[in-house]
């Protein structure tokens, strides 16, 4: 069960209300009345969510996903296939068009529905998937195309057939390409942002966060039941994960975060999604002007710096003090 849907529903029957007074054309004290406590309810209902709220929120069956990202751009031509296995429709990728720029955009696509999400994997991308994500790198920095990624997925695919096909190596070969192609490379975390399966597509130049999205090395829900056999207590493995937009800015993970709506990026969808896509045409124009050699060892140097121990004392043999 979704917090966040059921939490809505007392909200969605009050706008529904005021919906109804509109198109009878009433105003006046009543729709103040209404107006003021739907803001009331609103303020009170999402004002400040607790980790595993977000969590719900970055699952919620009605946010933005890769398609609406997609839809939003110029222009886009999907490109198939690994060459070596099969297409994976989890990964969406392509030539595309932002804001009157040529890029190449990789994306972790979810479903609308029961049997989309089914053909989709549910995002969660499979060996070929990511080693058509690598492939489209590479041809990427053949065409000196910038690199957009929109990363929503759970985590990669844990089938048998995938680790069959060697899931790690395909993860880790997306790592490697994305330490060496010497284009800018800008990521979005707009849902959740799994483990090795959100970070194959994620290793960027600038990363861009939804408000409301989460990033971590483990589901809740997983991290609950290795730490303490009980997956019930993933709220609690929530808040020691620190998986928010807000942990993540300050930890230096992520380097902008995306204001949300109040209640979620799906109450007001276009104009969030236009939010991120202006982040994203900032942080290419700045990219842009930087040498290949420069942008390659700057982006070495950021994540050579993520958890890297600062210790106040002197420094000892063997090691950091």
């Amino acid at each position: 069960m979704n917090v966040i849907v059921e939490r809505e529903k007392g909200l969605t029957e009050l706008e529904a209300r005021i919906g109804q007074l509109r198109e009878r054309g009433t105003s006046g004290g009543e729709m103040l009345a209404l107006e003021q406590k739907v803001e009331a309810l609103r303020r009170d209902l999402f004002g400040t969510l607790s980790a595993w709220e977000r969590v719900n929120m970055a699952r919620h069956p009605k946010r933005p996903i890769a398609s609406d990202y997609l839809a939003a751009l110029d222009a886009f031509d999907e490109l198939h296939g690994d060459r070596h296995f099969r297409d994976d429709p989890a990964l969406v990728g392509g030539f595309a068009k932002l804001r009157g720029r040529n890029v190449m955009v990789l994306s972790q696509q979810k479903g609308r529905d029961t049997k989309e999400n089914i053909r989709r994997n549910f995002g969660m991308v499979s060996p070929e998937g990511y080693r058509k994500a690598s492939r489209l790198m590479d041809l990427a920095a053949r065409f000196h195309l910038p690199i957009v990624s929109f990363v929503d997925t759970s985590g990669a695919d844990p089938g048998i057939g995938s680790e069959e096909r060697a899931q790690s190596e395909a993860i880790a070969g997306c790592l490697m390409t994305l330490t060496r192609v010497a284009v800018p490379v800008v990521a979005a975390i707009v849902g959740e942002g799994g483990s090795g399966g959100a970070l194959a597509i994620a290793l960027a130049d600038h990363v861009i966060m939804a408000e409301n999205a989460v990033y971590s090395v483990a589901s809740p829900e997983g991290c609950a039941a290795i730490l303490w056999g009980d997956a019930a207590r993933a709220p609690e493995a929530a808040e020691h994960l620190k998986l928010t937009s807000n942990d993540l800015l300050g930890f230096g993970i992520v380097d902008e975060i995306a204001p949300e709506p109040l209640g979620g990026a799906h109450r007001d969808s276009a104009p969030f999604i236009q939010r991120v896509l202006d982040g994203i045409e900032r942080a290419l124009s700045r990219l842009a002007a930087l040498p290949a050699a420069e942008l390659l060892d700057t982006r070495y140097r950021k994540y050579r710096r993520i958890g890297s121990w600062r210790g106040k004392g002197p420094v000892r043999a063997g090691g950091l003090a």
